[in-house]
């Protein structure tokens, strides 16, 4: 039987046991579908050549399009160029691949040598207390009402219980969106404020791990007010938050709630990761350290975390008086 030469095997067929690869890895589906879509428009672009005969050229020219040329057909509409952040997306998605065929199939990396696209970090800004009482007040109430026959008023909302305790939830646990909407009432410990974030799709944590998060007082009462007005408030597999039919939030009707009450308040640029960044430098500044917030935001490495201790402004002379062994020995 003849056998194809070492490393000759077409992308298509290569990209089957990659991705076998990395789902035994833990990656999440959400991920896994982001590195098929990057992927197989590199192919489209290419062709299914021979994964041993990719070149660095190649690669190159693909990113230099995509950066140029490349015009996105997005469902909203949107023309715009892909952003550098995308770009670098791709540029990490084809060195995952490529750090695996090249272990896979014993062949030359075409990556190596081809630097990282540069692109710079959006400025991450917090709610500020201000802000969120102002999300608070707009889930209460309904916009001011004005009519020819009596004087300006507005109501109570009928989902103002729910609301303000996803405003408060968000705030005091830092979760992602995807694990936010994957939670179940019996996910939630009401009378010690735990929380179990589940892994996989399934829990919507990403890299496959699980963990726990906790819940203060008032967020654990608005929680307990909310879920006590719900029909199906004891039934421990219904979900922990609940949009239209009691079917539980996806992340486009989780920022599309957040976009409305923020447009109530008069809040700009507010979507459910501000949230998560909220909690984050709010948690620095608050005198937690690094490695506790690392492990409640489900993070595999500090790269972020350190990005949100400069935010914070961590005064780190104050910081080590504080912790000196030196010192606290008395030597």
């Amino acid at each position: 039987m003849k056998r194809r030469p070492e490393g000759s095997m077409s992308i298509e067929k290569a990209l089957v046991g990659y991705f076998n690869f990395k789902s035994a890895e833990g990656l999440s589906e959400k991920t896994l579908e982001s590195y098929d879509l990057i992927l197989k428009r590199w192919i489209k672009c290419i062709g299914n050549i021979d994964v041993n005969e990719v070149s660095k050229l190649d690669i190159t020219s693909h990113l230099s399009y995509l950066r140029n040329k490349y015009i996105p057909d997005r469902i909203t509409g949107n023309r715009n160029k892909l952003s550098p952040k995308t770009i670098r997306n791709v540029w990490i998605t084809l060195s995952s691949f490529f750090t695996w065929a090249s272990n896979e199939f014993e062949i030359t990396n075409p990556m190596i040598g081809i630097p990282a696209p540069k692109y710079t970090k959006k400025v991450i800004v917090p709610f500020d207390k201000e802000n969120i009482e102002s999300l608070l007040k707009a889930c209460k109430f309904t916009r001011v009402a004005n009519t020819k026959i009596r004087k300006k008023y507005v109501m109570f909302r009928f989902t103002a219980l729910r609301d303000r305790a996803i405003i408060l939830f968000l705030l005091d646990t830092g979760l992602r969106s995807s694990e936010f909407c994957s939670l179940r009432i019996k996910d939630v410990d009401i009378r010690i404020g735990r929380v179990l974030v589940r892994h996989g799709q399934e829990g919507g944590a990403k890299g496959g791990m699980g963990r726990q998060v906790f819940i203060g007082k008032a967020c654990r009462h608005a929680v307990w007010r909310y879920l006590a007005e719900r029909e199906d408030g004891e039934n421990i597999d219904a979900p922990l938050f609940a949009g239209k039919s009691e079917r539980k939030y996806t992340p486009d009707a989780l920022r599309h709630l957040v976009k409305r009450i923020a447009e109530k308040a008069n809040i700009e640029n507010a979507y459910p990761h501000r949230f998560r960044h909220t909690f984050a430098i709010t948690f620095l500044r608050s005198g937690g350290d690094v490695f506790t917030l690392q492990a409640l935001l489900g993070h595999n490495s500090l790269d972020m975390v350190r990005h949100y201790s400069q935010i914070a402004c961590i005064d780190i002379e104050k910081a080590h008086q504080k912790a000196s062994p030196v010192d606290n020995w008395k030597l």
